[in-house]
């Protein structure tokens, strides 16, 4: 019986603890590479929706600050003078589940006051309704033409 050869108990045990263990090392480097795609592709949405808002209120009409307004909108709080509520501004199709917040400052205080002298600081504020922080914040300037 010599001449037969196979493996014992504790070689099988230790095999497949060994097989067990990197299995569950490598799902989870599987778990955590696809978070961390959603997590920036959720960036990237915002970022583009950022961008877009930006783009848009950049191209409107002039309106002196301080004024903002949030998408998607139940009523604008304090309508920019170029916000046609006949035609409202809304948010592009495929960014469901996220909000923006637009608001405009002016940027010089001129005896202590902020006074909008053609120059504004516009700020784009993109959340997720899933998420209680802004995912992307983007501030340009804009001045009167």
């Amino acid at each position: 019986m010599k001449s037969e050869k196979g493996f014992s108990l504790i070689e099988v045990a230790i095999a497949i603890a060994l097989l067990g263990i990197i299995a569950t090392a490598y799902l989870g480097a599987l778990a955590t590479g696809s978070k961390a795609i959603s997590i920036a592709d959720e960036r990237a949405t915002a970022e583009s929706l950022a961008r877009t808002e930006m783009e848009y209120v950049r191209q409107q009409e002039y309106s002196g600050a301080p004024w903002a307004y949030e998408l998607p909108p139940d009523t604008p709080p304090d309508p920019p003078s170029w916000w046609d509520p006949g035609d409202p501004h809304t948010l592009p199709e495929g960014y469901d589940g996220y909000t923006v917040s637009v608001s405009a400052v002016p940027l010089h205080i001129i005896d202590g006051q902020l006074t909008d002298d053609g120059l504004q600081e516009i700020t784009v504020v993109v959340k997720h309704l899933d998420k209680p922080d802004a995912i992307v914040t983007l501030e340009n300037y804009r001045s009167l033409r």
